[in-house]
């Protein structure tokens, strides 16, 4: 993060908004430059099996399990950050009998509902995530898969507790190609002079070749990463 508002201080184009942040600084070349660089700084963190997994997922190979999965870890990571639902999440799956199947969880449903409370005390949250399990069952794996594919996000947001920018978040989890704009990317939007974290990650796929998904999760990180820097200086 560092690095791209250093760039944008030095560019003789630039001009600032009300916030003090550098606008209209990078281009295109540049910016796929410095994504390079983040993408780098992401693998030596110890983070190049989330690359990985995001390259590989595909709509085409969705299953009940990461379905579910997938709902229930955005559903809890909205408003919360991702260290504290990914410490959970492995107990969070055990009480949800791990994803194995929605019919399964609806038989046991109640001491689901409540292992799942000792361990993430929301109850709108898990309350969300046994509807989503009840739609689930109620139509089917396929049924969602082909709804995902014709009606994508518009569906996507039909299910309980999901938002705009989450049904984004689940879309792309489950290998739609799309970019989830939330604050960190938007941010990078804005320093590097793009209208949208979209716009900016269609520029560096166009120059680099990485899939939207997988920019998105680079940029991400090292935004996480450049964060929790900072944080460590104080």
């Amino acid at each position: 993060m560092d690095q791209i508002k250093e760039a944008s201080r030095h560019d003789k184009n630039h001009m600032v908004n009300n916030y003090g942040l550098v606008l209209g600084s990078l281009t295109p070349r540049q910016l796929a430059s410095l994504y390079l660089t983040a993408k780098e700084c992401v693998i030596d963190a110890g983070f190049a099996n989330e690359i990985d997994w995001q390259d590989d997922v595909s709509l085409n190979d969705l299953d009940e399990p990461t379905f579910l999965s997938e709902s229930a870890w955005v559903v809890l990571a909205s408003g919360f950050r991702e260290t504290v639902v990914r410490r959970r999440f492995a107990d969070i799956s055990s009480a949800f009998l791990h994803w194995v199947s929605a019919d399964l969880i609806i038989t046991h449903r109640e001491t689901c509902r409540s292992q799942a409370l000792l361990i993430f005390r929301n109850q709108r949250k898990i309350n969300a995530i046994l509807k989503i399990v009840e739609r689930v069952a109620e139509v089917g794996i396929e049924v969602i898969r082909r709804q995902i594919l014709n009606r994508g996000i518009e569906f996507l947001r039909e299910f309980p507790f999901i938002g705009p920018i989450t049904a984004l978040h689940l879309a792309k989890n489950l290998g739609v190609p799309v970019v989830k704009p939330d604050r960190h990317l938007t941010r990078m939007a804005v320093w590097t002079g793009y209208e949208s974290p979209d716009r900016m990650c269609q520029t560096i796929s166009e120059y680099v070749g990485d899939s939207l998904a997988v920019i998105d999760v680079v940029m991400w990180r090292y935004a996480t990463l450049s964060n929790r820097e900072e944080r460590q200086k104080f």
